[in-house]
């Protein structure tokens, strides 16, 4: 297993084709603005618990949504119109990833992979404009979001949670016809589940990915703080 370096000046992480056959490529290093950056733009992601050392992933295949082929479904597409949720940018970013962390029916002592450390390292991003969350709000209360990290014309989804019925839906949707407005090429959802499926996402090799991947970074960069509905 290849062991990364924690020296500043050493972010190389191996070629994504040594990962194992469930996808992990490296374990070590640590969590720094500079290193996440080059782990994304590699199609690598830090996956891992409070009691293990963090560790690098790049599956194969890869669960991915191209903006252009989003599907809403009917039922769904009522709720957004109807106005059920108010939708924001970047309004809250910590508390969305704390609520991702929080429990949930299949892990009811909480999402025990999003540790503090990742919670301050995913914070750092936001602040310098590289990392973005969506919020979805009844009554003024927050119920539903997602976070991920922004490079180019990609965007990573990390985690999503729900406290309404169709209030992450929302959210991912509402992302996604945002960055399709943006020119965007590629969400990312990393691991596939029937829920993103039922919005369009498919799995992709990894080589496959990668190509994808590689394109969408030519796409200039939108740092800062989005809002809904700019151009």
């Amino acid at each position: 297993m290849f062991r990364l370096s924690r020296n500043p000046r050493e972010l190389d992480f191996p070629p994504v084709e040594q990962a194992s056959p469930e996808g992990l490529l490296a374990v070590g290093g640590d969590l720094r603005p500079e290193r996440l950056l080059e782990a994304y733009r590699h199609g690598i992601f830090p996956w891992y618990e409070e009691d293990q050392p963090i560790l690098w992933w790049s599956p194969d295949p890869r669960a991915v949504l191209f903006p252009h082929k989003l599907h809403v479904p009917r039922s769904l597409d009522k709720t957004i119109r109807r106005g059920h949720f108010t939708v924001t940018l970047d309004t809250c970013f910590r508390d969305v990833m704390i609520k991702c962390a929080g429990p949930r029916p299949q892990y009811p002592e909480g999402g025990t992979w999003i540790t503090p450390a990742m919670i301050e390292a995913y914070t750092k991003l936001h602040e310098l404009g590289r990392a973005h969350s969506i919020e979805t709000w009844q009554e003024g209360t927050l119920v539903g979001g997602l976070y991920g990290v922004a490079i180019g014309g990609a965007f990573f989804g990390e985690s999503m949670f729900s406290r309404a019925t169709d209030a992450s839906k929302v959210a991912l949707v509402s992302l996604v016809r945002q960055l399709h407005t943006w020119g965007s090429k590629l969400f990312d959802c990393q691991q596939v589940s029937p829920h993103v499926l039922r919005l369009g996402a498919e799995e992709i090799s990894r080589r496959v990915f990668i190509e994808h991947l590689t394109a969408a970074l030519t796409c200039p960069d939108r740092r800062g703080r989005w809002t809904l509905g700019s151009p």
